[in-house]
């Protein structure tokens, strides 16, 4: 026998790039009497849609995802839509992502190796307004603190060796297609990366990004 749903529910729409996970959360979360999935999303573009569309009260996000990554997406969703709570859920936890994310507006951060059982806590947490983080980023949060450091620097050694390459041709003023061209990929990897460039300088467009090539003389 299938449980009733509460009136009063928590609302939440999933955002991951993968069907399986996304299928996962739904499964567990549809025997909960208090959480309820009212949509899901592939990217951060659609996300973004979705949320204007179903107004849901958490959203739980990917972070790495083709279309928009989920830092833009929560950034653009916080931006529009402060009441919405976000939850990160990705695999990484490193420094290119945990800070970018919180920043942008999420109100927790959590490693998809969480159980399921404590997901659903952890939206129950989010939605009172608690910032549930994985014992991993709370301990990488930590040893930021007592680790100062060249917070310019930092952002430029986030960056992969492809994502330098495209950053100092983003210096150079080229257009996505004229990057592909010299670096012998796809336009849609160039995009891919440009998207990952912005989140990781914390910059919001290709031109900050170019000024950012420029001071810091990459090549």
């Amino acid at each position: 026998m299938s449980k009733t749903k509460s009136p009063i529910g928590i609302r939440v729409l999933i955002v991951d790039d993968h069907a399986m996970v996304r299928q996962g959360i739904a499964t567990f979360a549809e025997i909960q009497d208090d959480i309820e999935v009212v949509g899901e999303a592939e990217n951060g573009r659609e996300a973004l849609a979705r949320v204007e569309e179903l107004k849901p009260d958490v959203v739980l996000m990917d972070l790495l995802m083709p279309e928009m990554d989920g830092v833009t997406a929560t950034r653009e969703i916080k931006a529009r839509y402060p009441d919405v709570k976000i939850l990160a859920l990705t695999s990484f936890v490193n420094d290119e992502q945990i800070t970018p994310a919180l920043k942008a507006g999420a109100s927790g951060y959590l490693l998809k190796d969480i159980s399921a059982e404590e997901l659903m806590n952890a939206i129950r947490a989010v939605q009172r307004g608690e910032t549930p983080l994985a014992p991993l980023v709370a301990k990488k949060l930590v040893e930021d603190i007592h680790q100062p450091h060249d917070e310019e620097a930092t952002k430029l050694d986030r960056l992969t060796e492809r994502e330098r390459e495209v950053l100092a041709w983003l210096g150079r003023g080229l257009s996505n297609r004229e990057i592909a061209k010299k670096l012998v990929i796809s336009e849609k990897t160039v995009k891919f990366h440009v998207s990952s460039i912005l989140s990781k300088l914390q910059v919001h467009d290709r031109t900050q990004a170019a000024l950012f090539a420029t001071k810091h003389q990459v090549k």
